[in-house]
């Protein structure tokens, strides 16, 4: 598979393309308004202690109090807390830990969930009180109306290495296969780890020597170094540490040996992606380009277009099938269509085949919009047990390119599948776009014929409470064309059934759900006194 990393800057956006054989796989975009957040670390103070929901509110300092659940105070947290007299001992004993290989966080067992995987204390056991002081990193964005969530369990994600203070484990990432690797791994890490500090070991040190990973473990503590100097001189709230932007931590995470170009349209950010390169793979610094055509780099590469086709809400597959991706409060819906009709005999051949590309197409849809949360598939009908099986192995198989964690169900009596995924930030789709002002996010509006209702309740009302015989109509431009189409029109009828003129203006400015109603005579807005 080639891959390459395709970067696009300017003054206040940066959207970094990950492109798998031509096609676009994941879309990052960070803007001014819209920073990274993922890994920043507060000093904090508990605003409040929730038992009922097993959760505390941090104040951070932030417009909304981050979100502490019970299940990530860690280990790290009853350290920080034995500064001040608690004495709580840490376990030593190794352990094998996931690599998210976004931002080095370790990843629990459970779909959408990036807690660590060695036991915690029951919740009566977390003992949190209001007012105290806390330090939290951030490992969740803020989703719709939901704050940031945080955590205890401080992680400093490094090229090779993930520095865990307060904790001695050493976590080697499960996707190094090579057990004799993994032992030489955790043997010279063992060797030149600090004491009071705990590492994951990344994918990306699989085969490098001692000086390389010493050299990135002397970095992270270095920084950590300077976190404790921050924390002793700040008072709550206050950023103690803010991790890479977009594109850094981007070519920190994601950049590997399969990686054949990394293109970039910024001279500034081709120097900075250069310099670190030659820092931690000069074999590769060859595969850097810089951009420099007139034409746009994601125009020239035929991204733009893929991106705005990963913003519809019907998806087309080749075989004439398409997607249909909607989004609701509390999950994310696919429905998969065949798009034309298929002969009986051969139905459960045709669906079989629809439904395998879809899985391939949603499997690429999920990463490149990045959907976390529940998503609810439904596929074409299936009759045959072994096809159905077919479907939910071939979901499997696709879905393994994804970084994120997340479960699969198979398929259920109805036809559906169920994935949970991890949710870091708002989807590609909702930090591009806002809340329609007209429609309130619906996708829907009044009909013509039900606003028409509405006016003429409205004169109803009007006319049982005024004297007055001569009003302007505001409406929007579609809804003035239909009240005054035809020669009996719409508004005639209502001249002649409720004896007022009426003159219809057309108002550009107004919602197409919304009319506004001038007295003439009073020179005034009148809507409001008859509307219920």
């Amino acid at each position: 598979m080639q891959k390459e990393i395709i970067i696009n800057a300017s003054d206040d956006l940066q959207r970094i393309a990950i492109v798998e054989d031509g096609r676009l796989a994941e879309l990052f975009i960070e803007s001014e308004e819209k920073e990274r957040m993922v890994g920043d670390i507060y000093l904090g103070t508990i605003a409040k202690v929730m038992p009922g929901i097993q959760a505390s509110f941090i104040d951070i300092g932030l417009e909304q109090d981050a979100f502490l659940h019970f299940s990530d105070v860690g280990d790290a947290f009853r350290e920080y807390a034995a500064i001040t007299g608690d004495d709580d001992e840490i376990d030593d004993s190794d352990s094998d830990d996931d690599d998210d290989g976004s931002g080095g966080r370790p990843k629990g067992k459970k779909g959408g969930d990036r807690r660590r995987s060695r036991r915690r204390r029951p919740p009566s056991q977390v003992q949190l009180t209001r007012g105290q002081e806390i330090v939290v990193q951030i490992f969740k964005e803020p989703v719709g109306s939901k704050g940031v969530r945080v955590t205890t369990e401080v992680a400093l994600p490094g090229r090779f290495l993930v520095l865990m203070p307060f904790d001695n484990k050493i976590g080697v990432s499960r996707k190094i296969q090579n057990f004799k690797e993994k032992r030489r791994l955790r043997r010279l890490t063992r060797s030149i780890l600090p004491s009071g500090f705990g590492v994951i070991i990344r994918t990306v040190a699989e085969g490098k020597s001692e000086d390389v990973l010493r050299a990135d473990l002397e970095g992270l503590i270095a920084s950590w170094r300077e976190i404790e100097r921050t924390m002793r001189k700040s008072r709550p709230p206050a950023l103690l540490y803010k991790d890479m932007n977009t594109s850094s931590s981007t070519m920190r995470d994601l950049f590997s040996e399969d990686v054949t170009r990394v293109a970039v349209d910024s001279r500034k950010m081709y120097r900075e992606i250069r310099a670190y390169l030659n820092l931690v793979a000069p074999h590769k610094v060859d595969v850097l380009q810089l951009h420099s055509d007139q034409i746009p780099i994601f125009d020239k590469l035929d991204i733009e277009k893929q991106i705005q086709q990963s913003m519809a809400r019907r998806v087309w597959l080749k075989s004439g099938g398409y997607l249909i991706i909607e989004h609701t409060e509390a999950m994310k819906v696919i429905d998969v269509n065949s798009g034309r009709y298929a002969a009986k005999r051969e139905q459960e051949l045709n669906s079989l085949r629809t439904n395998l590309e879809a899985a391939r197409e949603i499997a690429r849809q999920v990463r490149l919009r990045d959907l976390g949360g529940i998503l609810v598939i439904d596929f074409i009908d299936m009759d045959n047990e072994e096809n159905r099986r077919k479907l939910f192995d071939e979901m499997r198989r696709e879905m393994r390119r994804d970084r994120a964690k997340y479960t699969i169900l198979p398929l259920t009596e109805f036809g559906l599948m169920q994935i949970t995924r991890q949710r870091v930030r708002e989807s590609v789709q909702m930090s591009v776009s806002e809340t329609c002002p007209t429609c309130q996010g619906t996708g829907r509006v009044l009909s013509k014929t039900s606003m028409l209702t509405q006016i003429e309740r409205w004169m109803r009302r009007f006319r049982a409470k005024s004297k007055d015989l001569r009003i302007t109509l505001k409406v929007h431009p579609t809804m003035a064309d239909f009240l005054t189409e035809g020669r009996l029109s719409h508004v005639a009828r209502m001249m002649l059934k409720y004896f007022v003129r009426i003159k219809v203006v057309a108002e550009h400015t107004l919602p197409v759900d919304e009319f506004q109603v001038i007295s003439r005579r009073k020179n005034r807005d009148i809507t409001k006194e008859f509307i219920t």
